[in-house]
């Protein structure tokens, strides 16, 4: 292997995975990309072996060594426990940041925005996405949601640099705090906390569901838009395909020390093999690759002849419009025309310019964690009982009182039901009981904790899980049931 060369590793996946990734390679190796392809395979071949999390340990060592992942899209199979690659890559090589550009391309692919430009910064790896759920009675099933102090600077902080580094003007954050007040709440705090160190830049935040009706309907409000995980998940591909396709968006997965460049989009097994795909989102993931490993110029001149080829109206079915296009061709076929304009420039669309390629990684300054003072004063005890009585069930409960602990509250799904419970509210077989100290301001010990769930268990009742409820520094650690 020639010395300039850069070793990446090559998943050429599933459906339309291989179509497309022959063209995206083919185009940028025609542009002078100093790569050396190291091709593994993963997906659905590789669960079908057995192998739940669709990749093998020789694939890792591979991606280990070059730390640069250029990845097709692929095919979970559904059911049967199947844990889905990307999460599960971007969690294993630490890629805690997805970024993906949303970007128009008015009047040559079809938009109700052509003036379209804003960047998702989506966080990778916590929130629902840490995939930890749990079936706990026959009626419900539970999974957590994890946001952490660490995490959420991490994103901010590297959403922060991007819009530096990209010469962006503002910097927005989507949650959901008004409901989800310790977790959403925390990233909103971060935000705002890391914000200070960035004066030159305009932000705000704005509650995700009004945020994404806004994104929807006037884009142009946003520039760069960083969000925890599913919102991001959802908003990026509402952004992609309002900017004309998710078909056109890629996306770069960066942690500190490895990355992955991708397609947005899926696998499409529908269309494989009839040389139809469009391999433009993957390509705009190779340009993305292509600034991460130092080739900026190619990265200038693949992304140009692309706009180019836009320009000229050759399209792919999926962006095809009578009237605005000019030529209908397959992927093969677009691959040959973006080649054939290689040194050639757009002549109505911006030109991209990688002169000064961004670097991609951040160098994070996290705030040492400050170790509270924590103090047991609760503990939330998960039952299931599955009459529809919560004023009978309460009172069963407090013949549990004693030994220093006493009920407070019942809940089911989140409403207080008992006491002073209403008949209008629908109960299902999960119960959250809220035992505490019987002092207002007393702690309880582990062992009162033990001894509760002892006489619990001694009286028959299935007890499916428990939360201790701490204060920090005085403060709650916990949010009360509707209602209390």
């Amino acid at each position: 292997m020639a010395s300039n060369l850069v070793p990446i590793t090559v998943a050429h996946g599933d459906g339309i995975g291989p179509e497309i990734m022959a063209a995206a390679l083919h185009i940028i190796r025609e542009a002078g990309a100093r790569i050396e392809p190291e091709a593994i395979e993963i997906g659905e071949r590789v669960y079908l072996r057995g192998i739940n999390s669709g990749i093998e340990p020789i694939a890792w060592e591979s991606l280990r060594r070059t730390k640069v992942f250029f990845k097709a899209p692929i095919t979970t199979p559904q059911g049967g426990g199947f844990k889905s690659l990307n999460v599960t890559t971007r969690k294993t090589l630490g890629l805690y940041a997805n970024v993906r550009p949303c970007v128009s391309y008015s009047p040559y692919v079809e938009t109700k925005h052509p003036g379209m430009d804003v960047v998702i910064v989506r966080e990778n790896e916590e929130d629902l996405y840490a995939g930890i759920e749990h079936r706990q009675t026959d009626e419900v099933y539970q999974c957590l949601k994890l946001i952490s102090r660490p995490g959420s600077e991490k994103i901010v902080r590297y959403a922060f640099e991007y819009a530096r580094r990209n010469n962006r003007k503002k910097v927005t954050c989507f949650t959901k705090d008004n409901i989800m007040k310790f977790t959403d709440g925390l990233f909103h705090k971060v935000f705002d906390e890391v914000g200070v160190e960035y004066p030159e830049f305009e932000k705000e935040h704005w509650i995700v569901d009004i945020g994404a009706a806004k994104l929807a309907d006037t884009p142009e409000a946003f520039d760069v838009v960083v969000m925890p995980n599913l919102y991001g998940d959802i908003l990026s591909d509402v952004a992609a395909q309002i900017a004309g396709s998710v078909g056109l968006a890629g996306s770069a997965n960066i942690g500190d020390q490895c990355a992955m460049f991708e397609a947005i989009h899926g696998s499409a097994p529908r269309r494989a093999g009839q040389n139809l795909a469009n391999p433009s989102g993957l390509l705009h993931g190779g340009i993305l690759m292509l600034v991460h490993i130092g080739q900026p110029e190619v990265a200038e001149r693949v992304h140009n002849a692309w706009l180019r080829t836009i320009e000229d109206g050759i399209h792919t079915y999926d962006i095809y419009k009578e009237g605005t296009s000019k030529q209908k061709v397959g992927t093969k076929e677009l691959a040959k025309a973006v080649v054939a304009r290689l040194g050639q420039n757009p002549q109505k669309l911006k030109a991209a310019s990688y002169a000064k390629a961004p670097k991609q990684t951040v160098d994070h300054q996290l705030g040492a964690t400050k170790r509270a003072n924590k103090q047991l004063i609760g503990v939330d005890v998960f039952l299931q009982w599955n009459e529809r009585n919560p004023t009978e069930f309460g009172k069963q409960l407090e013949k549990f009182n004693g030994d220093g602990v006493r009920l407070k509250s019942l809940s089911n799904r989140g409403v207080k039901v008992y006491p002073e419970s209403f008949e209008e509210t629908f109960c299902t077989d999960h119960w959250r009981a809220g035992f505490f100290a019987e002092q207002e301001s007393g702690t309880l010990t582990h062992q009162q904790v033990v001894n509760l769930l002892d006489r619990m268990q001694k009286a028959g009742l299935d007890f499916i899980k428990i939360e201790n409820l701490y204060t920090f520094d005085g403060q709650k650690g916990f949010v009360a049931s509707q209602g209390e």
